[in-house]
């Protein structure tokens, strides 16, 4: 504890050479951003989940409908609401057609059952869009931060050496300072890897979860449209 009490961190990341203290500062940024965007996805993955949840159940106790939109329109966070949004619009527009339509032929039946469908792909694909936006900083971090602080690292290094160099002597005095400031590099781009790292893999396991739940979803959407209106 006395030692670390006398190491000065702030000093040893940013009172070194300028390649070192642009390394440090890259490092620290990330550090924080990720920090941020991990917040950031936690609450928002937390609240497409949850309020998916509540319109499954408002779903299967339903039995209009124009109900079920209602509802649908006040879970602004679940991409389950959304697809039924965008089904139930291209519904309406299908109907619509088919009423000032004198034939009602079966291939403009299927048509806007087809319309329907890609209605529902097209609101899914948005919604993925929106759940996987910022999961990429988090792998890039995840990923590059340790080799940032590897050059910090070397870099450092070499400064040490060169200063040995320069000096004649090598003890411990001289060399314990410089490697030191090369070795924060080190542990920040770890600070910076580790939490986006994992953050990564949990967030994009429950991406991976809500995006099975809205094929599924769909194809039930869908199964009732055909039983009820085709």
């Amino acid at each position: 504890m006395p030692l670390l009490a006398e190491v000065d961190v702030l000093r040893m990341m940013f009172g070194g050479s300028l390649v070192g203290v642009t390394t440090s500062c890259i490092l620290t940024a990330a550090t924080v951003l990720c920090q941020f965007v991990i917040f950031y996805k936690l609450v928002a993955i937390s609240q497409a989940q949850s309020q998916s949840i509540t319109f499954l159940d408002k779903f299967w106790e339903s039995k209009r409908l124009d109900e079920i939109f209602r509802q649908a329109e006040a879970l602004k966070y679940s991409p389950l609401a959304a697809m039924f949004r965008a089904g139930y619009i291209e519904l309406s527009k299908v109907k619509r057609g088919q009423q000032g339509s004198e034939t009602g032929a079966m291939h403009e039946k299927m048509d806007g059952m087809a319309n329907i469908e890609r209605a529902l792909a097209r609101a899914k694909v948005s919604e993925m869009t929106k759940l996987e936006n910022l999961l990429p900083f988090l792998a890039t971090v995840g990923s590059a931060a340790p080799f940032v602080g590897l050059f910090g690292t070397v870099w450092g290094i070499m400064v040490a050496f060169t200063d040995i160099a320069a000096q004649g002597k090598a003890d411990l005095a001289t060399v314990s300072g410089p490697i030191g400031e090369a070795l924060i590099s080190t542990a920040v781009s770890l600070a910076a890897a580790i939490p986006g790292l994992v953050a990564y893999n949990y967030f994009n396991r429950r991406v991976k979860v809500l995006g099975s739940e809205m094929t599924t979803f769909g194809s039930d959407y869908l199964n009732i449209l055909k039983r009820h209106f085709f």
